[in-house]
């Protein structure tokens, strides 16, 4: 399912880039906004972390077997310190709480850059 998806996003996303293309051969401003973009896209920032369940556990441990500390709902802000294998140590910014939580249900977003 996944190589399905892998494979429709590069269709969608050659689809997209047609007409980028055709364009910087018909004019010169055109080629100077796409090039101003490719070259900006590798500069910016990494996404924020985000969480992409509705609600997960903040942990004492970077383990499933560890205390509860308390539940980083979908909606709150926090900031991730540092990682270990697939868990995040983070500070819940909405309730103060610090732990560790899954990568699997938190992670970030990611952007892709055509150079």
């Amino acid at each position: 399912m996944r190589s399905t998806r892998i494979a429709i996003s590069a269709a969608m996303l050659g689809t997209l880039a047609l007409p980028v293309l055709c364009a910087t051969t018909v004019s010169a401003a055109p080629a100077a906004v796409s090039a101003a973009f490719a070259s900006s896209c590798s500069s910016l920032p990494p996404l924020p972390y985000k969480v992409h369940a509705s609600a997960v556990t903040i942990r004492s441990k970077a383990t499933t077997k560890s205390t509860a500390l308390g539940v980083l709902y979908k909606s709150h802000k926090f900031t991730v310190h540092k990682k270990s294998g697939n868990w995040l140590y983070i500070t819940d910014r909405s309730t103060g709480v610090k732990g560790w939580v899954s990568g699997t249900y938190v992670y970030r977003d990611t952007r892709m850059c055509l150079d």
